[in-house]
Protein backbone atom coordinates (compact mmCIF):
# COMPACT_ATOMS: atom_id res chain seq x y z
CA UNK A 1 0.00 0.00 0.00
CA UNK A 2 1.29 3.47 -0.88
CA UNK A 3 2.08 5.91 1.90
CA UNK A 4 0.28 9.23 1.91
CA UNK A 5 3.64 10.86 1.09
CA UNK A 6 3.95 8.75 -2.06
CA UNK A 7 0.37 9.60 -3.03
CA UNK A 8 1.18 13.30 -2.69
CA UNK A 9 4.35 13.05 -4.76
CA UNK A 10 2.44 11.33 -7.57
CA UNK A 11 -0.41 13.84 -7.34
CA UNK A 12 1.92 16.81 -7.62
CA UNK A 13 3.71 15.19 -10.56
CA UNK A 14 0.34 14.93 -12.30
CA UNK A 15 -0.57 18.52 -11.49
CA UNK A 16 2.70 19.69 -13.02
CA UNK A 17 1.96 17.82 -16.23
CA UNK A 18 -1.39 19.67 -16.28
CA UNK A 19 0.27 23.09 -15.88
CA UNK A 20 0.18 23.68 -12.11
CA UNK A 21 1.38 27.25 -11.45
CA UNK A 22 3.75 26.19 -8.67
CA UNK A 23 5.50 23.80 -11.04
CA UNK A 24 6.37 26.29 -13.80
CA UNK A 25 10.06 27.18 -13.75
CA UNK A 26 11.29 30.74 -14.15
CA UNK A 27 12.39 32.00 -17.56
CA UNK A 28 15.94 32.81 -18.65
CA UNK A 29 14.95 36.50 -18.62
CA UNK A 30 13.85 36.27 -14.98
CA UNK A 31 17.15 34.62 -14.07
CA UNK A 32 19.12 37.36 -15.81
CA UNK A 33 17.13 40.04 -13.98
CA UNK A 34 17.98 38.37 -10.67
CA UNK A 35 21.66 38.52 -11.59
CA UNK A 36 21.19 42.28 -11.99
CA UNK A 37 19.53 42.51 -8.58
CA UNK A 38 15.93 42.62 -9.82
CA UNK A 39 14.11 39.77 -8.09
CA UNK A 40 11.28 38.64 -5.84
CA UNK A 41 10.09 35.31 -4.44
CA UNK A 42 6.95 33.98 -2.76
CA UNK A 43 6.38 31.91 0.38
CA UNK A 44 2.59 32.26 0.07
CA UNK A 45 0.33 32.82 -2.96
CA UNK A 46 0.57 36.59 -3.53
CA UNK A 47 2.65 38.64 -1.08
CA UNK A 48 6.32 39.04 -1.95
CA UNK A 49 8.86 38.14 0.72
CA UNK A 50 10.63 41.30 1.98
CA UNK A 51 14.23 41.39 0.81
CA UNK A 52 15.22 42.37 4.36
CA UNK A 53 14.21 38.88 5.47
CA UNK A 54 17.17 37.48 3.49
CA UNK A 55 20.04 39.92 3.85
CA UNK A 56 23.04 39.45 1.56
CA UNK A 57 22.80 35.95 0.06
CA UNK A 58 26.19 35.86 -1.64
CA UNK A 59 28.08 32.80 -0.43
CA UNK A 60 25.31 31.76 1.95
CA UNK A 61 24.31 28.09 2.13
CA UNK A 62 20.57 27.85 1.41
CA UNK A 63 18.27 24.84 1.65
CA UNK A 64 15.06 24.95 -0.38
CA UNK A 65 12.86 22.63 1.68
CA UNK A 66 10.02 21.19 -0.43
CA UNK A 67 10.95 24.03 -2.77
CA UNK A 68 11.65 22.27 -6.07
CA UNK A 69 10.30 23.38 -9.42
CA UNK A 70 12.86 25.92 -10.56
CA UNK A 71 11.09 28.96 -9.13
CA UNK A 72 13.01 30.14 -6.06
CA UNK A 73 16.34 28.32 -6.03
CA UNK A 74 17.47 29.71 -9.40
CA UNK A 75 16.88 33.21 -8.01
CA UNK A 76 19.05 32.47 -4.99
CA UNK A 77 21.73 30.93 -7.21
CA UNK A 78 21.70 34.05 -9.40
CA UNK A 79 22.30 36.10 -6.24
CA UNK A 80 25.41 34.07 -5.46
CA UNK A 81 24.08 31.61 -2.88
CA UNK A 82 25.30 28.03 -2.48
CA UNK A 83 22.02 26.17 -3.04
CA UNK A 84 20.58 22.79 -2.07
CA UNK A 85 17.00 21.78 -2.82
CA UNK A 86 15.00 18.90 -1.37
CA UNK A 87 11.66 17.80 -2.81
CA UNK A 88 9.68 14.55 -3.07
CA UNK A 89 8.13 15.26 -6.48
CA UNK A 90 10.10 13.81 -9.39
CA UNK A 91 8.73 16.48 -11.74
CA UNK A 92 9.78 19.31 -9.43
CA UNK A 93 13.23 17.77 -9.27
CA UNK A 94 13.38 17.54 -13.07
CA UNK A 95 12.49 21.23 -13.41
CA UNK A 96 15.16 22.19 -10.90
CA UNK A 97 17.81 20.25 -12.84
CA UNK A 98 16.66 21.70 -16.17
CA UNK A 99 16.96 25.32 -15.01
CA UNK A 100 20.39 24.72 -13.44
CA UNK A 101 21.64 23.14 -16.68
CA UNK A 102 20.14 25.94 -18.77
CA UNK A 103 21.73 28.70 -16.70
CA UNK A 104 24.97 26.88 -15.89
CA UNK A 105 25.05 26.99 -12.09
CA UNK A 106 25.73 24.25 -9.56
CA UNK A 107 23.03 23.09 -7.17
CA UNK A 108 22.69 20.05 -4.95
CA UNK A 109 19.37 18.37 -5.77
CA UNK A 110 17.91 15.72 -3.49
CA UNK A 111 14.69 13.77 -3.86
CA UNK A 112 13.56 12.97 -0.33
CA UNK A 113 10.55 13.05 2.00
CA UNK A 114 10.68 16.03 4.36
CA UNK A 115 8.57 14.16 6.93
CA UNK A 116 11.63 11.96 7.54
CA UNK A 117 14.93 13.08 9.15
CA UNK A 118 16.71 15.44 6.78
CA UNK A 119 19.83 13.96 5.11
CA UNK A 120 22.18 16.70 6.29
CA UNK A 121 24.73 17.20 9.05
CA UNK A 122 24.04 19.47 12.00
CA UNK A 123 24.54 23.20 11.37
CA UNK A 124 24.91 22.93 7.59
CA UNK A 125 22.83 25.88 6.33
CA UNK A 126 22.59 29.63 6.80
CA UNK A 127 18.99 29.85 5.60
CA UNK A 128 16.06 27.50 4.90
CA UNK A 129 13.36 28.57 2.44
CA UNK A 130 10.21 26.54 3.08
CA UNK A 131 7.17 27.60 0.98
CA UNK A 132 3.66 26.37 1.81
CA UNK A 133 3.95 22.58 1.85
CA UNK A 134 3.13 21.51 5.40
CA UNK A 135 -0.44 20.80 4.28
CA UNK A 136 0.94 17.64 2.64
CA UNK A 137 2.40 16.35 5.93
CA UNK A 138 0.53 15.01 8.96
CA UNK A 139 3.05 16.00 11.63
CA UNK A 140 4.82 19.35 11.32
CA UNK A 141 6.69 19.72 14.61
CA UNK A 142 9.39 17.18 13.64
CA UNK A 143 10.08 19.24 10.50
CA UNK A 144 10.77 22.38 12.52
CA UNK A 145 13.05 20.42 14.86
CA UNK A 146 15.01 19.13 11.88
CA UNK A 147 15.24 22.65 10.44
CA UNK A 148 16.65 23.87 13.75
CA UNK A 149 19.19 21.04 13.76
CA UNK A 150 20.55 21.66 10.26
CA UNK A 151 20.70 25.45 10.56
CA UNK A 152 23.83 27.17 11.81
CA UNK A 153 23.64 29.33 14.90
CA UNK A 154 22.06 32.60 13.78
CA UNK A 155 20.51 30.82 10.78
CA UNK A 156 17.09 31.80 9.46
CA UNK A 157 14.00 29.73 8.66
CA UNK A 158 11.50 31.33 6.26
CA UNK A 159 8.20 29.40 6.19
CA UNK A 160 4.89 29.64 4.35
CA UNK A 161 2.06 28.23 6.49
CA UNK A 162 -1.62 27.42 5.89
CA UNK A 163 -3.80 28.65 8.79
CA UNK A 164 -6.54 26.02 8.27
CA UNK A 165 -9.34 28.22 6.88
CA UNK A 166 -9.24 26.51 3.47
CA UNK A 167 -10.03 23.17 5.12
CA UNK A 168 -13.18 24.48 6.81
CA UNK A 169 -15.15 25.40 3.71
CA UNK A 170 -16.68 23.63 0.73
CA UNK A 171 -15.16 23.74 -2.76
CA UNK A 172 -17.07 26.96 -3.58
CA UNK A 173 -15.85 28.54 -0.31
CA UNK A 174 -19.42 29.38 0.69
CA UNK A 175 -20.20 27.09 3.63
CA UNK A 176 -18.35 25.69 6.61
CA UNK A 177 -18.56 21.92 6.09
CA UNK A 178 -15.64 20.27 7.88
CA UNK A 179 -14.74 19.60 11.46
CA UNK A 180 -11.17 20.21 12.51
CA UNK A 181 -8.55 18.93 12.37
CA UNK A 182 -8.83 17.96 8.73
CA UNK A 183 -7.17 14.55 8.58
CA UNK A 184 -7.92 12.11 5.75
CA UNK A 185 -6.03 9.35 7.54
CA UNK A 186 -8.61 9.25 10.33
CA UNK A 187 -11.70 10.76 8.66
CA UNK A 188 -12.99 8.74 5.70
CA UNK A 189 -15.39 11.47 4.56
CA UNK A 190 -12.55 13.98 4.36
CA UNK A 191 -10.47 11.50 2.43
CA UNK A 192 -13.32 11.12 -0.09
CA UNK A 193 -13.49 14.89 -0.49
CA UNK A 194 -9.81 15.03 -1.41
CA UNK A 195 -10.07 12.10 -3.80
CA UNK A 196 -13.06 13.65 -5.60
CA UNK A 197 -11.19 16.94 -6.00
CA UNK A 198 -7.85 15.29 -6.92
CA UNK A 199 -6.11 17.04 -4.01
CA UNK A 200 -3.82 14.28 -2.84
CA UNK A 201 -3.63 13.82 0.93
CA UNK A 202 -3.76 17.11 2.82
CA UNK A 203 -3.90 18.00 6.50
CA UNK A 204 -4.89 21.08 8.48
CA UNK A 205 -2.55 22.42 11.15
CA UNK A 206 -3.21 24.88 13.94
CA UNK A 207 -1.21 28.03 14.61
CA UNK A 208 -0.22 26.38 17.88
CA UNK A 209 1.31 23.48 15.93
CA UNK A 210 3.08 25.66 13.40
CA UNK A 211 4.27 28.80 15.18
CA UNK A 212 4.27 27.02 18.52
CA UNK A 213 6.21 24.20 16.88
CA UNK A 214 8.90 26.61 15.70
CA UNK A 215 9.21 28.14 19.16
CA UNK A 216 9.26 24.69 20.76
CA UNK A 217 12.12 23.70 18.45
CA UNK A 218 14.14 26.63 19.79
CA UNK A 219 13.53 29.33 17.19
CA UNK A 220 12.83 32.98 17.96
CA UNK A 221 10.12 34.41 15.70
CA UNK A 222 10.95 37.96 14.63
CA UNK A 223 8.63 38.74 11.71
CA UNK A 224 5.45 37.53 10.00
CA UNK A 225 2.73 38.55 7.57
CA UNK A 226 -0.59 37.12 6.34
CA UNK A 227 -1.85 36.38 2.83
CA UNK A 228 -4.96 35.23 0.98
CA UNK A 229 -5.48 32.51 -1.62
CA UNK A 230 -5.09 35.13 -4.34
CA UNK A 231 -8.42 34.15 -5.90
CA UNK A 232 -11.83 32.75 -4.96
CA UNK A 233 -14.50 33.86 -2.49
CA UNK A 234 -12.28 33.87 0.60
CA UNK A 235 -9.84 36.12 -1.24
CA UNK A 236 -12.63 38.42 -2.39
CA UNK A 237 -13.83 38.75 1.20
CA UNK A 238 -10.33 39.57 2.39
CA UNK A 239 -10.04 36.42 4.50
CA UNK A 240 -6.43 35.45 5.08
CA UNK A 241 -5.59 31.77 4.72
CA UNK A 242 -1.79 31.81 4.97
CA UNK A 243 1.05 33.06 7.14
CA UNK A 244 4.69 33.68 6.32
CA UNK A 245 7.13 33.60 9.22
CA UNK A 246 10.76 34.49 9.79
CA UNK A 247 12.42 32.57 12.62
CA UNK A 248 16.01 32.67 13.85
CA UNK A 249 18.10 29.97 15.51
CA UNK A 250 19.61 31.61 18.56
CA UNK A 251 22.69 30.35 20.36
CA UNK A 252 22.19 27.42 22.70
CA UNK A 253 23.48 29.54 25.60
CA UNK A 254 20.61 31.98 25.04
CA UNK A 255 17.77 29.47 24.79
CA UNK A 256 17.10 29.37 28.54
CA UNK A 257 16.77 33.15 28.60
CA UNK A 258 13.67 32.92 26.41
CA UNK A 259 12.01 29.83 27.88
CA UNK A 260 8.68 30.19 29.70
Amino acid sequence: MKTYQEINAETIDRWIEEGWEWGIAISHETYEKAQRGEWDVLLTPTRLVPHAWFGDLKGKKILGLASGGGQQMPIFAALGADCTVLDYSSKQIESEKAVAEREGYDIRIIRADMSQPLPFEDETFDLIFHPVSNVYVKEVKPIFKECYRVLKEGGVLLSGLDNGVNFLVDEEEERIVNQMPFDPLTNEEQRKQLEEQDCGMQFSHTIEEQIGGQLEAGFILNALYEDTNGEGRLHELGINSFLATRAVKISTSQVSDYMV
